[in-house]
């Protein structure tokens, strides 16, 4: 391996019209992690120290580019490495277009995120993305620029100005796993070019693509059935996970790990501060396997994540594994990737508790798949959230359900049936996406007031969606907020009637948010007003909570009544007690459980109140509360 200095050296001249201190800081970060990117290449290609030079010139490159308000960015963000693990980090999800009409016009509306108490602004695909049907936006044709409707470049890089300023972090998407057909890779690959062709995985007949399907399953039943697709132009079956029109990347090129390298230093030189790996659990194919979340995937994400390093440290990695919670935790690093991959992970699996112990009124299964989950790297942390701009899958394992005396492929069926209304007594109102009639399995979507039923259940519907937060909200990550759940949005009614949305009912819950709607939740009394309000309050509490800070672990007590979840977050600072009663009676919780974790004096915090204590010594939480309860200051 060749030695940090070395490698200095062989960029010395594209340095070289940099400052000294700059160039001096280029340097020490080499130092610190060549070996982490020369460690992950290895793991991939037959020539690592080729590939690893390679991707050093490109952050070089990168990092000579980079603007002086970036530079210091990286060196504020360098000095405080925790910062998006502090309690005052709270998120907002939302499509460009459906929040702000344009990028200009997201910047123009920037109080209502202010007032909720938003430290990080996720906007979904903004990439120009294929024409006509794409995805949602996941079918990139150029991640080098915008897509036009939305603005330009500079209009990017003036609206994460402008959210810097306001200390929101901008986040946005990069697909990983594929590229849209009409990408001039693909382009280039159906004209003949041999090396374009190696950037994609193609087949001459179906021999291989056989092969591998024994062992893959279907993402998009419906509309996108098998994971190969027969090119018209090629006369070749290309591997297509998603749709016929998204290609997926042949990472075992390094060539496409380079080209990967520069987007990342294309996008961070925006201002760009969190990138959202799409699709990161496909991206490694192996025979044999259903090919997600294999080894390669981890080390692929090291050598990206190095390299960003060596010139953006300011940018973090969100992995979007939406996968089971036994093969969660390894993207945030786990064994030799430790702190080496992403800084940030889905945390799908507590979506799933929260939506499923509000439909049974039960927390055995919860608190059985959430404690024995294991402790998240001290460098990373979760993304919660009761709702994401996706289908929900009920991400139900088998053998947790088991373990509490319930059938895992039962239980599916039943929140299914629940949440598209269908099972007597729902107050939901979902719909079924992707019945698979093979496996049983059916998707729900639908806004989170339609699934907590706000228009059929109004009062109970207000309380399970504070409840609701507050649980994501108390967890051991960065709590995230799609757009429209602020205000209680129930949906679009004219989803299917936009051009390309009818096959697709995930545009249910992607309602446009317009300034009339933001206008609802400053008007008293208005649903909107109340959900807004009570978002926003546990963000304000939240931030002032130091025992939230994502280095305390969370601890799901198992002895709580059922119907209680009960966790604990103890921090130097202090001990946070969170109560959450998902059912519809008041449910007991021993007062001397305070004591066993020095809460002495309890205070409940997001109510302003102290628990009393009863003749048996128990404190009673009422229906559907949320508590946070510390020592009274």
């Amino acid at each position: 391996m060749a030695t940090p200095d070395a490698v200095y050296d062989a960029v010395r001249d594209i340095l070289a019209d940099a400052p000294v201190h700059q160039r001096k800081s280029f340097e020490l970060r080499l130092e610190r992690w060549w070996p982490d990117l020369h460690d992950a290449v290895t793991a991939l290609y037959p020539d690592p120290d080729h590939v690893a030079l390679r991707l050093v010139s490109v952050a070089a490159h990168g990092f000579v580019a980079r603007p002086a308000d970036l530079h210091r960015l990286d060196e504020r963000r360098l000095l405080r490495p925790d910062w998006f693990q502090r309690p005052d980090m709270f998120g907002y999800a939302c499509y460009v277009d459906r929040y702000g009409g344009t990028l200009a016009g997201v910047g123009d509306r920037l109080d209502h995120l202010t007032d909720l108490g938003v430290t990080y602004l996720h906007l979904m695909p903004l990439l120009t993305p294929r024409p006509g049907d794409n995805d949602g936006g996941y079918a990139v044709m150029d991640y080098r620029t915008v897509r036009s409707d939305l603005g330009t470049n500079d209009d990017l890089s003036d609206l994460c100005s402008k959210l810097r300023e306001r200390g929101i972090s901008p986040v946005i998407d990069l697909v990983l796993n594929h590229v849209a057909r009409e990408h001039e890779w693909a382009v280039e690959a159906r004209a003949g070019d041999a090396a374009r062709r190696d950037y994609f995985l193609l087949y001459p007949d179906r021999t291989t693509p056989d092969a591998y399907e024994r062992t893959l399953p279907e993402v998009f039943p419906d509309f996108a059935p098998g994971s190969f697709t027969l090119d018209p132009d090629l006369n070749e079956w290309v591997w297509t996970t998603f749709n016929e029109w998204q290609w997926d990347l042949n990472w075992a090129n390094p060539a496409v790990l380079v080209e990967f390298a520069d987007i990342v230093m294309h996008l961070a030189n925006l201002g760009v501060e969190v990138l959202r790996l799409d699709a990161i659990a496909f991206l490694w194919k192996r025979l044999g396997t259903n090919c997600q979340n294999q080894p390669e995937v981890h080390a692929i994400t090291q050598a990206l994540r190095a390299t960003a390093r060596l010139a953006a440290p300011a940018v973090l990695f969100k992995a979007e594994a939406i996968v089971g919670p036994r093969e969660l935790l390894p993207y945030l690093g786990a064994g030799r990737h430790t702190g080496r991959v992403s800084d940030i992970a889905y945390h799908n699996s507590l979506m799933v508790q929260v939506w499923s112990m509000l439909a049974t009124g039960r927390t055995d299964l919860a608190v059985h798949a959430l404690s024995s989950l294991p402790p998240t790297p001290p460098s990373g942390t979760w993304v919660t959230y009761v709702r994401c701009h996706d289908d929900i899958g009920w991400a139900i394992d088998d053998a947790d359900a088991a373990a509490v005396g319930v059938s895992g492929f039962g239980h599916r069926s039943f929140l299914a049936d629940w949440y598209s209304g269908e099972f007597d007594g729902s107050w939901a109102e979902g719909l079924v996406f992707q019945h698979n009639r093979e496996t049983g399995d059916r998707r729900i979507s639908g806004a989170a007031a339609a699934l907590a039923g706000l228009r059929t259940d109004r009062d109970h519907a207000l309380a399970r969606l504070f409840l609701a937060h507050a649980i994501i909200a108390v967890w051991g990550g960065m709590p995230v907020v799609w757009s429209g759940d602020e205000i209680g949005h129930l949906g679009d009614p004219d989803w299917a009637s936009e051009d390309g949305h009818s096959g697709d009912n995930r545009w249910v819950h992607r309602p446009r948010v317009t300034d009339a709607d933001r206008a609802r939740r400053l008007e008293p009394g208005t649903d909107a007003g109340r959900v807004f309000d009570g978002l926003a309050h546990i963000a304000r509490i939240r931030a002032d909570l130091p025992m939230l800070h994502a280095e305390a672990p969370v601890e799901v007590l198992t002895d709580a009544p059922d119907g209680l979840l009960a966790v604990v977050r103890r921090h130097p600072s202090g001990t946070l007690v969170g109560l959450f009663n998902v059912t519809t009676r008041p449910l007991p919780f021993p007062r001397y459980r305070f004591d066993d974790y020095a809460v002495f004096e309890p205070r409940e915090v997001l109510s302003q109140h102290d628990p009393t204590t009863d003749a048996d010594g128990m404190v009673w939480v009422p229906p559907y509360a949320a508590w946070w309860v510390v020592e009274s200051l």
